[in-house]
Order: C-alpha cells, then sequence, then structure tokens
C-alpha cells in the first residue's frame, strides 16, 4: 500500500471573456468591479503579511520512506524531534509494511522519497546498482563508520564490476546472526555462559552436555522456515568467503562446492539436538526459550526484544556460531540491518541532508541501538543490549561477513529448500535444488 502523502497545487485561473460576460454593464457591472478590487487587496495584504512571517509556502516538506515496522514509533519521534529544532523542514513519515514493493512502485512511478530507510539485503543492491541512490562513498561520514559495516554495504551492490562497488547508503544500525544463551541453563548443565565455545566441536559438545543433563539443546521452529537460514548463515560466514559468490555468479563454482560443510552441521545439529516438536513457529519458539525450555535459540540479534518481552529478566547472552576447530578463523555474520540514503535527485538535498546527520549522530544512534538490540555503525562499536557484549571484538576487528542469503536471488525460496534438508538429511539433494533454481533465476538477468 503506498502511503505518501499527495500535495495538491492549484493552478490560477485563466479567465475567459465571453459575449456573456462583456454585456454586464450598469450598477452590477460597479458592484462586481468593486468586489475584485476588495479581494485583490485582500490577497496583496495577506501576502505582505505572509512575507513578513512565517509562510507555510516557504516550508519544505520531506519525504521519509522508513521500511522497519518494528521501529516505526521510534522514527516517527525523531522526526517530530527534528522538525521542533528545524522549523522550517516537515518530515512525512511513511512507514511501509511492505516495503520493498512499495519502494519499487514509488521508484516505477518516479516518486522516489528523499530520505529512505532499507535493508541491507539483495534488494538494496539491486537498487543502488541503478543508480536510483546517492553515492556517499567519498562523504567524510564514512571516516566515522567501522570499516567492516561500510565493506558490506559495498559488496552488496549488484555488479560485476569492482569499481562500481561504491557506498549508496550509510549503515545506521547493525545486527547479527548466531545463537541466544540461556546463561541459567547454561549454569545448570556446568557451562560457562561467559566463555560459550570457540569451535564447532566445542559448540557440538555443549548440546551434548545438554542433552545428558536432560536440557533440550536447541530451540527448532520449523514452522516458519526462514529461521532456518540464520543458522545457515552463521555458519557460512566461517566456512564460505564472501568472494565465492562472485564465482558462482559467473559459473566458476557451485552450491555443492560452496554449501556442502554447511548443510552437513546443520544437519547434525537439526537432527540430534532439537526439541521432540520442532515444528512450531518462531513466536513459540522465542517463547519457549524465554521460559527456560531450551539452553541455545539458533537466531540473531532481532530476536533478543521479542525473547525480552516475553521474560525481561531473563539473564541472556549472544554468540557466535563456530563452523571451524580454529578459534582465529571464525567470523561472525552481521548486516546493515537498517542502511539510511536519500534519492539521487532528490529536489531538497540540503534539508534531506540534515535530517540524515540529525539520525546519524552518536546520541540517536545509540538511542536506536537501545531501542533495538542493535549495534552502532560507528568505529567505537556500542551495543544496545548488554547481552551483545560477547561479540563486540568482531566489529572492533571488522571479522564480519555478510548474511550468505544476501548473495541469493530472492525468488529463490531457500527457507523450503533448508527444511527438507533438515528433515531429510539429504544433502546433495540441498545443494542441486539450490543450483537449479539459482541458475534459472541466473537465466531470467539481462543485465
Amino acid at each position: 500500500m503506498d502511503t505518501d502523502s499527495h500535495r495538491t497545487h492549484k493552478q490560477p485561473h485563466k479567465q475567459q471573456g465571453t459575449r456573456e460576460t462583456r454585456r454586464v454593464r450598469g450598477p452590477l457591472h460597479r458592484i462586481l468591479t468593486k468586489a475584485a478590487s476588495c479581494v485583490l487587496a485582500i490577497g496583496v495584504c495577506a501576502a505582505g503579511l505572509a512575507a513578513c512571517g512565517t509562510s507555510s509556502a516557504s516550508e519544505v516538506t520531506l519525504d521519509f520512506f522508513q521500511y522497519k515496522f518494528e521501529a516505526s514509533d521510534w522514527f516517527t519521534k525523531a522526526a517530530r524531534d527534528f522538525e521542533q529544532m528545524h522549523p522550517g523542514i516537515r518530515v512525512n513519515v511513511n512507514n511501509s509494511p511492505n516495503a520493498v514493493t512499495d519502494l519499487r512502485t514509488r521508484l516505477v512511478k518516479n516518486r522516489t522519497p528523499d530520505v529512505i530507510t532499507i535493508n541491507g539485503d539483495i534488494n538494496y543492491g539491486m537498487l543502488a546498482e541503478a543508480g536510483v541512490f546517492h553515492d556517499f562513498t567519498d562523504d567524510p561520514v564514512v571516516g566515522t563508520l567501522n570499516p567492516g559495516m561500510v565493506k558490506i554495504a559495498k559488496n552488496l551492490v549488484q555488479t560485476d564490476d569492482p569499481s562500481h562497488k561504491r557506498l549508496y547508503g550509510l549503515p545506521f544500525a547493525g545486527n547479527a546472526s548466531g545463537y541466544i544463551i540461556n546463561a541459567q541453563l547454561w549454569r545448570k548443565a556446568g557451562l560457562d555462559p561467559d566463555n560459550p565455545p570457540t569451535t564447532y566441536d566445542g559448540f557440538i559438545n555443549a548440546l551434548k552436555t545438554f542433552k545428558q543433563k536432560g536440557i533440550t539443546p536447541v530451540a527448532a521452529s520449523y514452522g516458519d522456515p526462514w529461521t532456518l537460514q540464520a543458522p545457515l548463515a552463521s555458519l557460512s560466514s566461517t566456512l564460505v568467503p564472501e568472494s565465492e559468490y562472485a564465482r558462482l555468479k559467473a559459473g566458476k563454482t557451485t552450491f555443492s562446492e560452496l554449501w556442502t560443510p554447511t548443510a552437513q552441521k546443520l544437519v547434525e545439529i537439526y537432527q540430534n539436538y532439537v526439541q521432540a516438536n520442532p515444528g512450531i513457529t518462531y513466536q513459540q519458539a522465542t517463547q519457549d526459550f524465554a521460559n527456560g525450555k531450551a539452553a541455545v535459540l539458533p537466531l540473531g540479534t532481532y530476536a533478543i526484544p521479542q525473547v525480552r518481552l516475553i521474560n525481561k529478566n531473563i539473564d541472556i547472552r549472544f554468540a557466535q556460531m563456530p563452523a571451524t576447530n580454529n578459534p582465529k578463523e571464525q567470523k561472525l555474520t552481521a548486516g546493515d540491518d537498517v542502511m539510511l540514503t536519500m534519492g539521487a535527485n532528490t529536489k531538497h538535498p540540503k534539508e534531506a541532508r540534515e535530517f540524515i546527520d540529525f539520525l546519524m549522530s552518536r546520541e540517536r544512534l545509540e538511542d536506536y541501538a537501545r531501542a533495538q538490540s542493535a549495534f552502532t555503525p560507528l568505529k567505537e562499536t556500542y551495543v544496545g543490549d548488554k547481552a551483545l557484549q560477547g561479540v563486540v571484538p568482531f566489529f572492533e576487528e571488522s571479522r564480519l561477513t555478510d548474511f550468505c542469503d544476501h548473495y541469493v536471488p530472492p525468488s529463490i525460496n531457500i527457507a523450503g529448500f533448508m527444511t527438507t534438508l533438515v528433515q531429510t538429511g539429504n544433502v546433495d539433494q540441498f545443494t542441486k535444488s539450490m543450483q537449479a533454481e539459482y541458475d534459472k533465476a541466473q537465466a531470467r538477468n539481462f543485465r
């Protein structure tokens, strides 16, 4: 649904002389003439007063397209705060529940918003490559940002030309994929939640320990298949260099080569260490985890607010999911959950930039991070939830890689293939199905 507001501009009425109007004479003509003169005089006076005071005509209205539905209240309040500090600028906030579809519709109709928040995924990458967003590559603000998050944003741009991998949006908030720890259950099993495993074998041994102690190791949620993409991304960050996806696109490697090790590990985890009924929903899984029914929730930081909503006193940690047995090789799956940009050809570049600078202030970034359990994009990483503190070193050392599914066309039903994989354990079928669908998507790509 397009939530854009339309402003109506009245066109001046052109008076048409006719035989009838030319025949108006005498008293009636004089009355009409005097009335017209009075109206004209009033208009002139009003115009003069407007010139001396504040005029709505001089006010600039920014069209702000905001994609993250969960943060709609925060962004709306931020816009109102900005307006108070900038009396000549109004911000029309469009919180869209169907962001990708709505934004594409706006762009097709040549109604590009002035300021935009967008998820840093393949959809952003395709729009960035099309040139609809402002280029921030050489902007001084980039020097204040986390290099790892900037690199992720550049790599998303869907082009085969490395020189065109530019920064078309500013990282505003980061998230990460790994797993959430129920600290109480870890201690009950004799494990230290503040020192989670740094190797894959160590992680599996922890799951075995929970099982031996009668504690459900992992809260799965096949009922919402997208949740299986979280551990896929968590493990792939360490196992598959991001550069391999360019080779995949060029036909120089295959999903069998890239994802077989990851798929094998997912089968091991999901066929041995989940609850008796793994077919529950995301909502139910987070509720069960929050109520102490599982030691590990294999999702990203985005699930933390939901867990705390259910149990505000829960003691949790967030950890990187190790994929090899060398601690030094581990990388954290992280994404530019919210990117902030403006239209390449906005009619209000000065005002749009003022609003962006306002949102990118340290105060606003940290406030948002607290509200959404996120990471700030600055070089000095701030975490909005103490549970995230354990993975801060990955940000500080730029040991970050993007979500692997950001390199897969959105038309491919990864979640469906993932469900079949963890239920059947057939890794070969999974990678072949992915390859077949990927090849079809590439064949439809005329760029």
